[in-house]
């Protein structure tokens, strides 16, 4: 990894481990420690929000260029040794618990949260890159679903043969479809390869088969991808997915220098546009939440709650699972 690169990374409060995993604190860590405000994947999804571990174990290996993409761009390099998966996952809740620890002296954070935030429970494998580029990919999910922690993942679609390959799945399964067709495809995601979309539609074609929770999610820009109702539709209803995430843009981190405010849809267009998908697709509007400008489409009496989902896994599995205690990290 380039020094420079290394060192804009460390400035914007990543910590890095064998220069291509990283963890990163999000806005909502903070203000569920601070404020007791959650993250809408708490609320749609039951996860807490202060005892997530937002990762990633490919930091630049992503063949996007999304113009709406708020993390930092344009530093590819070549990963010659990759990190074991329980090497790599001890080490990155041990750089989340130094930076929690500022949390600690604040009169604002409540004590009995800052002191389960340091036994993160749940994992979101989407801070940045794609992680299908990590070779021990499922491996990594595994030793984090034995330690009992929840595994959320983010993918954009372009790798479907390695999404295929995957003997362990997230327990829930993103997809990213920034798009409606070939040519918003290019102009929003900047694709580095040329055959971007044909691999998605091979993903979205793969999905139906998957033996997890599946989620496609539309991060929707004013101007740019926002709209084509029923060309979405007809790419979700291949998909076939669980649930349905559509969200707005908001304007933060290196998006900034691409796009503008103008750019950000609100909320109630947001809901319009999820209302009119939800028709189309044999969905309806389970939850929102204004202020993350965000909705959650599935068929009505589907269960979000990802405790209650897996409630029956837990106890079947638990008796052969070793619980981490803090002198194992």
């Amino acid at each position: 990894m380039d020094s420079k690169y290394k060192e804009l990374l460390i400035k914007q409060q990543y910590r890095l481990h064998n220069d291509h995993a990283a963890v990163k604190l999000c806005h909502w860590m903070r203000q569920s420690l601070i404020y007791g405000r959650n993250c809408y994947k708490q609320d749609f999804y039951g996860i807490e929000s202060h005892r997530c571990l937002q990762m990633t174990p490919a930091i630049n290996e992503c063949d996007h260029m999304c113009r709406f993409c708020w993390r930092v761009q344009g530093h590819d390099f070549q990963v010659n040794e990759w990190s074991e998966p329980k090497e790599m996952l001890d080490s990155l809740i041990a750089h989340q618990r130094k930076l929690l620890t500022g949390f600690n002296g604040d009169e604002r954070c409540s004590k009995e949260r800052y002191e389960e935030s340091k036994y993160p429970n749940m994992v979101a494998i989407s801070l940045a890159g794609e992680p299908i580029r990590y070779p021990y990919l499922s491996d990594f999910i595994k030793e984090c679903h034995n330690r009992k922690m929840t595994t959320f993942m983010v993918t954009n679609g372009t790798y479907p043969d390695e999404l295929a390959s995957l003997d362990v799945l997230p327990r829930q399964l993103y997809v990213t479809v920034a798009a409606p067709n070939k040519e918003v495809y290019r102009q929003t995601c900047m694709p580095k390869i040329d055959d971007g979309w044909e691999r998605l539609m091979r993903t979205l074609e793969l999905f139906p088969s998957l033996d997890t929770r599946t989620v496609v999610r539309h991060t929707l820009v004013k101007d740019l991808n926002f709209g084509w109702v029923d060309e979405y539709a007809k790419l979700d209803n291949i998909a076939d997915p669980d649930l349905i995430e559509p969200k707005g843009y908001v304007f933060v981190g290196g998006s900034r220098t691409r796009l503008s405010m103008a750019n950000m849809p609100s909320h109630p267009e947001i809901l319009d546009f999820s209302e009119r998908l939800a028709e189309r697709t044999g969905m309806a509007v389970l939850k929102q939440k204004p202020d993350s400008r965000v909705t959650l489409l599935g068929r009505p009496g589907t269960e979000t709650d990802v405790k209650k989902l897996y409630a029956s896994e837990e106890t079947r599995l638990c008796a052969c699972r070793k619980v981490i205690s803090p002198s194992d990290l």
